[in-house]
């Protein structure tokens, strides 16, 4: 088992309830921490916006999370999550610090994407993407950071994308959005340093998740007139570790960064990429 070195603590995780977010959320449990998810569901699927590429668990998978987190043996809070909403975003903090009492540990993983050039772009969804993935996380952030300064301890971790620093002619608002993502992560990285509290990014390739495979097959479908599974064993193929990454290779590094011994590791963008570059 792994070490309880965040026992006491207490971790919120937006996009909790699979991929990334629930990796993250299960790593933190597993080392001790209470840990409090959100997640947007699949019954608040009229709040996409026309050709926005998302994920949305049902409340099943909700409880399923919040019973797996548990089962490590620590506390569990579960709720819907929409992050481009700041009453929610609130709701979602304030039912943290009534069942938990604080917030030591952020982590960002909600997130969405969107396939089209810039040339036609819709504008409500080029803010969709940008509010869910940027303005989401700083919704957040806003809300954690503060007590986290008080107590002189916190750790927030954000997800952000190898997209940050590599285009693709159409994924113009995820690689503007991600790239904002690690911007913002450097400026609460600063404002954190003097008060114990670190912020970091943590850049993946194509991860193994519901929402990464649905991209990959929209994109197969849409541009390419080829299946989802011919697109997913050729970029498998060409990762120079022939793979796609697992999401607790994820939640292994963010649980990293919570380790005492990993204070002097703020304001960074963690690549993880199997040496891909995309």
């Amino acid at each position: 088992m792994t070490e309880r070195f965040l026992s006491g603590r207490v971790a919120m995780v937006t996009g909790g309830a699979s991929g990334m977010g629930r990796a993250m959320a299960l790593a933190f449990a597993s080392a001790g921490a209470d840990v409090a998810i959100g997640s947007l569901l699949a019954a608040k699927a009229d709040t996409k916006a026309d050709g926005e590429l998302a994920y949305l668990p049902g409340q099943q998978e909700l409880e399923s999370t919040k019973a797996e987190i548990e089962a490590q043996g620590v506390k569990a809070l579960a709720v819907g999550l929409n992050v481009t909403s700041d009453e929610s975003v609130q709701a979602f903090y304030d039912a943290t610090i009534n069942e938990f009492g604080k917030v030591d540990v952020l982590a960002n993983a909600a997130g969405i994407t969107a396939e089209h050039p810039i040339v036609g772009h819709s504008d409500p969804l080029w803010h969709k993407v940008i509010d869910v993935n940027l303005s989401g996380t700083y919704r957040s952030i806003k809300r954690a950071l503060p007590g986290m300064i008080e107590r002189k301890w916190g750790r927030i971790i954000n997800i952000a994308s190898t997209a940050a620093d590599v285009g693709a002619v159409t994924s113009g608002a995820y690689c503007a959005s991600k790239a904002g993502v690690v911007g913002l992560t450097r400026c609460v990285a600063l404002e954190g340093a003097p008060h114990g509290v670190t912020c970091n990014a943590i850049s993946p390739t194509w991860v193994d998740t519901s929402f990464g495979r649905d991209w990959m097959g929209d994109i197969a479908e849409e541009q390419e007139n080829r299946s989802g599974a011919e697109y997913i064993a050729d970029v498998e193929k060409s990762n120079p570790q022939g793979r796609l990454l697992k999401p607790a290779e994820v939640g292994a590094l963010a649980l990293f960064l919570c380790r005492e011994e990993a204070l002097g590791m703020t304001m960074q963008n963690l690549t993880l990429s199997a040496g891909s570059l995309w």
